[in-house]
């Protein structure tokens, strides 16, 4: 598996030659972008995003269904300053190629824009986290932190669990 971050505004890409996380420093930050190759199908990748008990597995605690227009939360441990609830809601669902939902925290907004591209060995999987405005600074930061376990969480599911989990036995897929 490979992996980077991109800054979406600067267009900047750093060098990724470990599976370590990339970094780059954002002056603006505007969008967050993880990257990564994974040696798997973009079926097995599809279901890791779109079936809520898996979802939950590798992200947070969720009520989601692949429906645009579907209103849903992704639930965590309440912290200080922070209730643990992320507001979201479908945006576009496009099976095995790509998905969107807002993601709201409080009185701020994101998009995330999942995209899934078939390699020769795998899938491409990129992740987009638009709308920083340059006052956050801190959320870009915490957010590329996030984006980072998360993605080390999905690559756990997607080699030790999803194999072993029947199809739509976690829930719905589209």
């Amino acid at each position: 598996m490979t992996n980077s971050e991109t800054n979406a505004t600067t267009g900047s890409k750093p060098d990724c030659k470990s599976n370590s996380a990339a970094t780059n420093a954002a002056e603006n930050p505007g969008t967050l972008v993880v990257e990564r190759i994974f040696p798997h199908p973009p079926a097995k990748l599809w279901r890791a995003l779109t079936e809520s008990t898996l979802l939950a597995q590798w992200m947070l605690n969720n009520d989601f269904e692949p429906e645009v227009g579907r209103r849903f939360q992704f639930r965590a441990e309440p912290k200080p300053n922070w209730n643990g609830i992320v507001d979201c809601e479908v945006l576009i669902v496009e099976p095995l190629r790509s998905l969107s939902y807002t993601w709201g925290v409080g009185d701020m907004h994101w998009v995330i824009l999942w995209t899934l591209t078939p390699e020769e060995n795998g899938t491409h999987v990129r992740m987009e986290q638009s709308g920083f405005s340059p006052e956050q600074k801190a959320n870009y930061q915490g957010a590329k932190w996030g984006w980072q376990k998360f993605f080390s969480s999905l690559e756990h599911i997607l080699e030790q669990v999803l194999d072993r989990v029947p199809e739509n036995a976690g829930g719905r897929s589209k």
